[in-house]
């Protein structure tokens, strides 16, 4: 009991002590004091002040001292007020009030913040906002919470707009708490006492100490002037270390793997940007084992380390100065890091502290100091594009001498410009094309032009010195190492009037300042005359020169390329306003590369009228997955998608001695994330999986060990014990599944361990276990087995999102979604059609923002936003109705460039952003489908397709269980009928549509491909039409009426191509001894012979187009009415000719392409010329609607149709060379049941294991039968047989896209080998 009370006790003061942390840390997160009500009238500062009692020290909230705030001497935009806190102060709030009693109040303002009371650093919203909303009247106090505190000592307020109605007034509060820190200063320069490196701190871990294995965390502020030195170095056993290295103003994580002489660091991160600006940054490094998250201020990137840092050690941690391991000699490294170091800590420990109280682990190397001295460097923007600096000119003997630094994104901009003492002569110093140039004209003609420098549009700092000294004129970039020229001057170089700095004045009268090129956007610095530096703290003060539009004592210099804002690997871009992103070779467009330049899936590609070919698809759209590279096969009635992997063919294995067990692996033509993805949004994949076995067993009994086994699925796959066609888990292959395996007493074919060639083959159907990723074989090691398997190509079709559809039967209907979070960048894109006039698709709702897109007319379709700067809409205007029960398609994206509306394929709606506006889309509604919360009109229609950054809504779940809702939207031939190309008919499908092309002469999914084949002068086509009595086939592809008899007139169309004349091209005959009959006579002309008459002779139509027999495709259409008859032949004109005879043709009796076997009804001239057959190619044959050639080579088996001789398919008929794939070949081995033979399967390519030797006999062999069999079929044949030369064999070629194997094979490849039927 005593136990079990103490448990209790415990338990109680250990919840005690956490409520206690946990009120103690919420107590110290509290950081809202007043700051400025206790402080003195002289902590207070400012421009000027109307009157002394309107003073800066009566600028406290809520008082009346005074006149009741403060108010400028002037209301300008040229205004501050400024606070000195008295020490580095944690800054959480600021408000503001008008003048008491007063119309004087500021609607707008910046603020600003600095340690010094130099270099401001002006304060910006997540947003990238630089102003902050003011006041109304000049009672009401408007706080604003900032969404970063800041810690400064100085703040400074800088009036952008105030009350039109009078003038500036301003009362002051800033909310906070005391923030303590410890800072060390650190020197990159040598030190005194004779260190070979810069000043810094050493920490060295204590033998045996105790710690995280595998977790450090490491975090610092710092700020520096300097772009460059080394800031930590991290070092372990083994040499493997870790640095970070400030590169051209960017933390660079620098990983090393090894000792000397193993490589040098490597660059494996870089993050951040402008970080030598002199202002406190924070840097944090943080591993988790093999993973580590680097952070730069607020922005982090995770990197996976090398499998070496997994069980690093840390055994040494230099920050600043680097030395040695194990030693106290330092790294003389060329560049050090300069500048001050606040608050570093290790896993907690603060190391500054230590190193003040000169703990032994922590050592102060060099120039260091505990306290941050910051120089002075007063900067100047030049926002533009009104922005100058005019500065009086300095008269010197000796000549020219001006210098300055500066930074810019601009490629183009007047740094410089002054008149010289020569009359009309001027100077301009400029950059162009990111290079510095000096012009000197005179009278309007150059004198002079020099260069100096490249690519100085990289927002580093860049010095420039201008100097002419007794007629030798000279430019110079960073001191030479950036450039210089030279130069003889024409005359002495001498400065008449004012120095002109990054423009000139609107208005000169006195026109001493011309610009002819483009304004100055940048920051300059350190300026000086003739070697005496510029004070441009007395320009602030106007008590130096003349300027407009600058902010002085800052550098408003922004990185708008980081983070890189381009999506999608996107290159970033940016000028000193505004970013781009170069979208080229992403595979993406759009102002940001959001948006995919491929569609999401084979379904897509085919619905836009595509074919058979390699095609990228992008699964996820806008989203992460990368575009991959597979092969679309629409040649069947389902449009299936088919990746390789580097071994599709059949291969075999045989023993080899000391192997028990043969692995294999598969590697895919994509990544791993599209593999998956492409699965995952399929509706139905497959893959084949086949084992040719001889004494060799495959899965043994269900109640024994499987011999073989493969994996499957995602990563490296699970373990499965099933074979193709089988289903998961059952130990069994096809066989065993459907009760036909050879040996009852085995599930397959191969357990039953036979002399004989045996099979085990079948299609993998679950996706869960898809892709087949490795196959292990086991029961090859005896000396009589033989084996050979094949696992081939993943093939999906179905695509998930295409049809996913509702139908939304009210206009108060609607479906829900949960919020979409679109901050950043938003698409949006779906189908729908309709008959109504107006109506919401889609509407969220925030606070403030939102995002709408409706049908706002029957014409018109708008696209609503905010994102904080106020409502935008894009609307697209059709010049058709559109509701008009189509689909139409429309894509709504927003950006942080801008704003864009796509209908079909109109010309796009675009909106630009502002530059500096809000940027983040706050929702935080439901997403409204079909429908609104906003009691707008809902829409009465069908949506389709709807997806939001690439993800797909599941329309037809939520529609399932809203009322008013239905799943699904049937009618889709309306809009995509149009694809069923030679008057193929659109047949509707629940999910899609599909082309019948049974009534035409051509096949393929949109009825485009040409039937066509290859005939020799022995082959014969009969087609015979049925008795009457006997009825029509439901198989044939035409309608009785087309063809019934007694015919009064024919339509006959073709296209032929052939070298020989006289040769018959077809022959149709009645049972009544009337035939027609089209022929190529000897004189290379059509004929088309007529008889319709049984007791008269036949009537023969002559051509006058000559040269048909010259090899080249043609085209002939006859029609017959009554007795006219017209003939076309390719582009000529149409001839026409009458028939003696009105006659009809009487129950027809056969139609012949070809040779003709039964001539006894035939003319004895006719006769001969159809004995001789026709050799060449005949394609689209089509006679009253029948297609007799189509039925002879895709139906032989259920159409009336004879064949004889040798008939090839070809694509000699197409007017283009075919796709390679175009005719897949789909008798797949999966379709065979296993079975079993004597005979050796047939093996592609084959691999083996055997020797080289076995090969090569196997390959000598195989050409000696094949020439044989050349050699005989040559002499066999006639001298005059014909040689088609259309019908070629094609090769799949491996693309430059991915190196793998793709030979054919029966999945994915169809090769136009020519198929013979003898009959």
């Amino acid at each position: 009991m005593a136990l079990w009370t103490n448990g209790v006790a415990g338990i109680i003061a250990q919840v005690a002590l956490l409520l206690s942390s946990s009120c103690g840390t919420a107590a110290q997160e509290v950081c809202d004091s007043a700051l400025l009500s206790n402080l003195p009238p002289s902590s207070f500062r400012s421009s000027s002040q109307l009157s002394s009692s309107h003073a800066p020290g009566f600028a406290k909230l809520n008082r009346r001292d005074g006149a009741g705030g403060w108010s400028p001497l002037t209301s300008d935009r040229y205004q501050w007020l400024e606070v000195d806190l008295g020490e580095r102060t944690k800054i959480s709030a600021v408000a503001t009030q008008g003048r008491y009693g007063s119309s004087d109040w500021l609607s707008s303002y910046l603020l600003m913040f600095s340690d010094t009371g130099h270099n401001w650093k002006q304060y910006r919203q997540q947003d990238s906002i630089g102003w902050f909303p003011g006041n109304s009247n000049a009672d009401s106090v408007v706080q604003f919470k900032l969404q970063q505190p800041v810690v400064a000592r100085f703040l400074r307020l800088v009036p952008l707009d105030w009350n039109p109605s009078g003038r500036i007034g301003l009362r002051l509060e800033t909310y906070g708490c005391t923030y303590t820190s410890d800072v060390v200063s650190v020197s990159g320069s040598s030190s005194s006492s004779g260190g070979g490196g810069g000043g810094g701190l050493v920490y060295r871990f204590s033998p045996g100490s105790s710690r995280t294995h595998g977790d450090d965390v490491i975090s610092l502020q710092f700020k520096t002037q300097r772009n460059c030195g080394t800031l930590l170095q991290a070092e372990g056993e083994a040499g493997l270390g870790l640095s970070l290295q400030l590169e051209r103003g960017k933390i660079q994580l620098m990983l090393r793997t090894g000792l000397p002489p193993s490589p040098a660091p490597q660059p494996v991160s870089s993050l951040g940007s402008l970080l030598d600006d002199q202002h406190w940054h924070r840097l944090a490094v943080e591993r988790r084992s093999s993973q580590l998250n680097l952070t730069v201020d607020t922005h982090t990137e995770t990197v996976t380390l090398p499998t070496e840092f997994t069980h690093w050690d840390l055994k040494q941690l230099s920050v600043g100065a680097v030395q040695i391991l194990g030693t106290h000699k330092q790294v003389n490294l060329k560049r050090n890091f300069d500048g001050c170091l606040e608050n570093l800590l290790y896993n907690g420990l603060n190391l500054i502290q230590l190193a003040k109280q000169q703990d032994h682990q922590v050592t102060a190397v060099g120039n260091v100091t505990f306290s941050c001295a910051e120089p002075v460097s007063v900067a100047v923007t030049f926002p533009g594009p009104h922005s100058f600096l005019q500065l009086p000119g300095v008269s010197s003997s000796g000549g020219v001498s001006v210098g300055f630094q500066f930074r810019s994104w601009n490629k183009a901009g007047l740094l410089l410009t002054f008149t010289l003492q020569q009359e009309g002569g001027v100077a301009w110093l400029l950059l162009r094309e990111a290079t510095l140039h000096l012009h000197i004209h005179k009278a309007g003609r150059a004198l002079l032009q020099i260069t100096a420098g490249s690519a100085l549009n990289d927002g580093q700092w860049h010095s420039v010195e201008l100097n002419c000294v007794r007629g030798r004129l000279s430019i110079s970039v960073d001191r030479g190492d950036g450039g210089s020229a030279t130069a003889s001057s024409v005359f002495p170089l001498a400065i008449e009037g004012h120095l002109f700095f990054g423009g000139c004045p609107a208005e000169d009268d006195r026109q001493e300042c011309r610009n002819p090129f483009n304004v100055f956007q940048g920051c300059m610095r350190l300026l000086t005359l003739d070697h005496q530096p510029v004070d441009l703290n007395m320009v602030q003060q106007k008590q130096l020169g003349v300027y407009n539009n600058l902010q002085i004592d800052m550098c408003g210099i922004i990185d708008r390329c980081s983070p890189s804002r381009c999506e999608h690997g996107g290159l970033c871009s940016q000028s000193w306003t505004v970013f781009h992103c170069n979208c080229s070779d992403s595979g993406y467009r759009g102002a940001t590369c959001h948006s995919s330049v491929y569609e999401q899936s084979c379904e897509a590609y085919k619905h836009n009228g595509n074919t058979s070919g390699h095609f990228y698809i992008d699964v996820d759209g806008s989203g992460p997955i990368k575009p991959q590279l597979v092969y679309c096969n629409m040649t069947e009635d389902k449009t299936w998608t088919v990746i390789q992997h580097n071994n599709t063919e059949l291969t075999r294995v045989r023993p080899a001695a000391g192997v028990n067990q043969h692995s294999v692996h598969f590697l895919y033509s994509t990544g791993e994330e599209q593999l998956l993805a492409a699965i995952s949004q399929s509706e139905h994949c497959e893959q084949e999986l086949a084992y040719h076995c001889r004494k060799s067993r495959l899965l043994n009994t269900p109640e024994g060990s499987p011999f073989s086994w493969w994996r499957g699925g995602p990563g490296p796959g699970r373990v499965q014990w099933y074979w193709g066609g089988a289903q998961p888990g059952s130990q069994q292959c096809s066989c065993g599944l459907q009760g036909d395996c050879v040996d009852p007493q085995h599930y397959c074919n191969c357990d039953a361990d036979r002399t004989e060639w045996s099979e085990d083959s079948g299609v993998l159907t679950h996706k869960e276990s898809l892709p087949v990723r490795s196959l292990m074989l086991g029961d090859i090691q005896r000396a009589e087995s033989e084996a050979a398997y094949r696992v081939g190509p993943l093939r999906c079709h179905g695509d998930k999102s295409l049809w996913n559809a509702a139908s939304f039967e009210q206009e108060t209907s609607y479906l829900h979604f949960p919020t979409f979070h679109a901050e950043l960048s938003a698409d949006v894109s779906f189908l729908f059609k309709t008959t109504a006039t107006s109506g919401v698709f889609l509407e969220n709702l925030g606070i403030k923002d939102f995002i709408r897109i409706e049908l706002s007319s029957s014409t018109s379709v708008r696209f609503s936003l905010d994102v904080g700067n106020g409502p935008v809409e894009l609307q697209v205007e059709s010049p058709v109705p559109l509701n008009d029960e189509r689909w139409h398609r429309v894509r709504a994206e927003r950006s942080l460039k801008e704003a864009s509306l796509t209908l079909d394929s109109l010309p796009v709606s675009t909106q630009p952003a502002p530059a500096d506006g809000h940027f983040h889309l706050q929702l935080n509604s439901q997403l409204f489908i079909g429908g609104t919360a906003s009691r707008l009109q809902g829409f009465r229609g069908c949506l389709r397709s709807l997806q939001l950054n690439g993800v797909t809504l599941d329309l037809e779940q939520r529609a399932s269980i809203t009322p008013g809702v239905r799943p699904g939207c049937p009618g889709h031939c309306s809009s995509y009928g149009a694809l069923c190309q030679h008057q193929g008919r659109c047949v509707e499908r629940d999910s899609a549509f599909h082309c019948d092309c049974g009534p035409t002469a051509y096949t393929g999914v949109f009825c485009h491909t040409e039937v066509s084949a290859s005939f020799q002068s022995s082959t014969s086509v009969l087609y015979t039409f049925p008795e009457p009595e006997s009825g029509w086939s439901r198989n044939m592809s035409v309608a009785p009426s087309s063809i019934s008899s007694p015919l009064r007139g024919e339509k006959l169309s073709l296209s032929f191509s052939t070298r020989h004349s006289p040769t018959l091209l077809f022959y149709l005959s009645s049972h009544y001894r009337q035939y027609l009959a089209l022929l190529i006579n000897k004189h290379d002309k059509l004929e088309v012979r007529y008889k319709l008459d049984s007791g008269r002779e036949a009537e023969v139509l002559r051509s006058r187009v000559r040269g048909l027999a010259n090899g080249q495709l043609h085209s002939v259409t006859i029609r017959r009415l009554g007795g006219a008859v017209s003939v076309q032949i390719d582009q000529n004109a149409r001839e026409d000719f009458n028939l003696t005879s009105d006659g009809e043709f009487n129950t027809m009796k056969s139609l012949v392409l070809g040779r003709v076997h039964d001539s006894d009804d035939l003319d004895p001239a006719l006769s001969r010329v159809a004995s001789l057959g026709f050799s060449g190619c005949l394609s689209v044959v089509v006679f009253n609607g029948l297609s007799p050639l189509k039925a002879a080579l895709l139906q032989p088996h259920t159409s009336p149709v004879t064949i004889s001789g040798p008939l090839l398919h070809s694509h000699c008929g197409a007017a283009a060379s075919a796709n390679p794939y175009a005719a897949e070949n789909t008798h797949h081995l999966a379709d065979r049941s296993g079975s079993v033979g004597s005979g050796q399967p047939l093996v592609n390519a084959m691999r083996t294991d055997s020797a080289l030797i076995g090969g090569v006999i196997a390959v000598v062999i195989f050409a000696l039968v094949i020439v044989m069999a050349i050699t005989g079929r040559f002499l066999y044949r006639r001298k005059e047989t014909y040689r088609n030369q259309e019908v070629k064999e094609v090769k799949q070629e491996d693309t430059q896209d991915f190196h793998f194997n793709s030979q054919a094979d029966a999945h994915s490849v169809s090769c136009e080998n020519p198929k013979e039927y003898f009959i």
